[in-house]
């Protein structure tokens, strides 16, 4: 028998419901999209793989090399002893993972641009923003992630007590700095402007989270403002458990910075007007991004007013898991995992 029909029979036999691992590095982003889309596909991982990348991996991959398979940690070279039916990866380092399962005989999903051709994995799901495409190539508005209506449900539970704030419930989501994003104190102060002016005039409450990027420099002044208004401030683990779904689910409006293509896509899940706090301070692709986003009017900039605006969801988890399903003709369906 070949390889390409053994890979085939392979492939029949985990039609029904495959064993399936996720495989990221560890970043909070990548590993949340790969379990959104699981989640989306109806399926319980079997086990959820952080690499541990050596040098040339990370210098490297996704391109492969003789030895690649002992190039990210010892835990992904003992599974490879016994691969999945199914393994979804996320970030470039996943990348090279999934490939080497492919050669074994999983069915891969890639998420995100691997920066080589595509034809090394049976799908790839990207943001538009990367302008990768091709045959088995998937794009979507953004990034993958949980948010729907059934998980702010279960937000609003959980977080009960948000509801007692006063409305106009103002959330504010801070991310930090990057190559493409110029998040300084003028950045900073701007908009705190722009808030007390709106704040000033019409009262309610201020929901405020930072991230694991936001710099140490902001954290400060992010404290100092949040504490003039009736809210919650969440800056990091010295505050408590992260309220940041209860957030999104009490939103009245979302205000949040332009950086991140993963919080803007989850606030624009929700129901609510979005602004984005300045957009002209990032740039590259977070910035197409940002772009389509005040094209279509799912968000529009921020300034003193923060008018209210028609805001129906931009959900594309559920479609991209739909074209997923159909196309490695996956039997398991949607649940709520």
């Amino acid at each position: 028998m070949t390889a390409r029909a053994m890979r085939e029979t392979m492939h029949e036999a985990r039609r029904e419901a495959p064993s399936t691992w996720l495989l990221t590095d560890g970043h909070a982003g990548n590993l949340r999209q790969a379990a959104a889309l699981a989640r989306a596909l109806g399926i319980a991982p079997e086990r959820d793989l952080v690499l541990a990348p050596n040098a040339a991996a990370r210098l490297l991959a996704p391109r492969s090399w003789p030895g690649a398979e002992a190039a990210l940690g010892t835990d992904f070279a003992r599974a490879l002893a016994t691969p999945p039916g199914l393994a979804i990866g996320c970030g470039r380092q996943a990348a090279l993972a999934t490939r080497l399962l492919r050669k074994r005989g999983t069915r891969t999903v890639q998420i995100l641009d691997p920066r080589i051709a595509s034809r090394h994995w049976e799908l790839v799901v990207v943001p538009e923003h990367d302008r990768l495409r091709g045959d088995n190539v998937i794009a979507m508005q953004g990034s993958l992630h949980p948010v729907d209506d059934a998980w702010l449900a279960q937000a609003r539970e959980a977080h009960a007590g948000l509801a007692a704030l006063p409305a106009p419930r103002t959330t504010l989501l801070i991310g930090g700095a990057s190559r493409h994003a110029r998040l300084d104190s003028a950045w900073l102060e701007a908009l705190f402007t722009q808030l007390e002016t709106v704040l000033g005039r019409e009262g309610g409450s201020l929901l405020l989270s930072a991230s694991r990027r936001t710099g140490p420099a902001l954290r400060p002044a992010l404290r100092a403002f949040a504490a003039r208004w009736p809210g919650h401030c969440w800056l990091g683990p010295e505050d408590g458990a992260n309220p940041y779904p209860g957030l999104l689910a009490f939103a009245d409006r979302i205000v949040c910075s332009p950086d991140s293509v993963n919080m803007l896509s989850e606030a624009c899940a929700t129901r609510v007007p979005v602004f984005v706090a300045a957009p002209d301070v990032v740039q590259g692709r977070p910035r197409r991004f940002v772009d389509s986003l005040l094209a279509c009017g799912r968000a529009r900039p921020a300034d003193a007013v923060l008018a209210p605006f028609d805001a129906p969801p931009l959900r594309e988890t559920a479609r991209v898991a739909a074209l997923v399903r159909e196309r490695l003709g996956l039997s398991v369906q949607p649940s709520s995992l």
